[in-house]
């Protein structure tokens, strides 16, 4: 089972390390919505229903391109190839050694344009059901954490898989903004210390070894399980050391 399901425990722990890049965007409207109470309370329910509605935009999303991906399903080994490379480049980005991502958030901006205004127009926030427009609006927000997970959900092969892969990634996600949304000075300033940042990335650097060698072997040996393929992932996080 843990083969089976192991890209769900490897969507959540994306969103969950990746989000100390979202602090930044989503965070900020979390913030918003969680200060906008007469009485100084973070507005639980607001902040619950922004993180719903942005959830269910993610798996939208996730079903879209895991449908491509299943028609591409005899190319899957490639797609995972693919994938992995964005993790690595999500890990450098996380980082902030190498901000090759904003070209894609750059590519992104040319949708959120046609999205933006209508989010303008449900601000400000009065109640649950607004945020929960908003999240799902906000869903589609150019970010490359975003773009990575995409790619990563398309590699699954099927829209069920990608749409279950968006979602645990968006839930993986999910402390990081409520907390800012509750506490954002607090959080903040911790998710941005560069050593907390490089551990994160390290880890979805892991990940994205270990999605590119899962890649590799599946173009030139067939599908292996899950958990053998730690060692070989492991093996292939040590050759990329002695590379650099």
């Amino acid at each position: 089972m843990t083969g089976e399901w192991g890209f769900l425990a490897a969507a959540l722990a994306i969103g969950f390390l990746g989000s100390s890049h979202c602090i930044g965007m989503c965070g900020g409207i979390a913030g918003a919505l969680g200060v906008a109470v007469p009485d100084g309370q973070p507005a639980w329910g607001r902040l619950v229903g922004y993180s719903a509605g942005r959830l269910a935009s993610y798996s939208l999303m996730g079903a879209l391109v895991g449908a491509v991906g299943a028609v591409a399903l005899p190319a899957l080994g490639p797609l995972r190839v693919f994938a992995g490379l964005m993790l690595i480049a999500m890990a450098l980005y996380v980082a902030g050694w190498w901000r090759g991502l904003v070209w894609l958030e750059r590519g992104g901006a040319r949708l959120w344009r046609h999205v933006q205004p209508l989010s303008a127009r449900l601000l400000p926030v009065r109640s649950t059901p607004q945020a929960v427009a908003l999240g799902s609006l906000w869903g589609w927000l150019p970010c490359g954490l975003v773009y990575s997970a995409l790619t990563f959900a398309l590699a699954q092969g099927s829209a069920l898989r990608a749409a279950l892969a968006m979602l645990a990634f968006g839930l993986g996600t999910v402390p990081a903004v409520i907390a800012s949304g509750a506490a954002a000075a607090q959080v903040r300033g911790l998710v941005q210390r560069s050593s907390v940042r490089v551990v994160f990335a390290a880890v979805i650097l892991l990940f994205g070894l270990w999605t590119l060698w899962g890649g590799l072997s599946h173009s030139g040996h067939g599908s292996h399980a899950s958990t053998p393929g730690q060692e070989p992932a492991a093996e292939a996080a040590d050759s990329h050391h002695h590379h650099h």
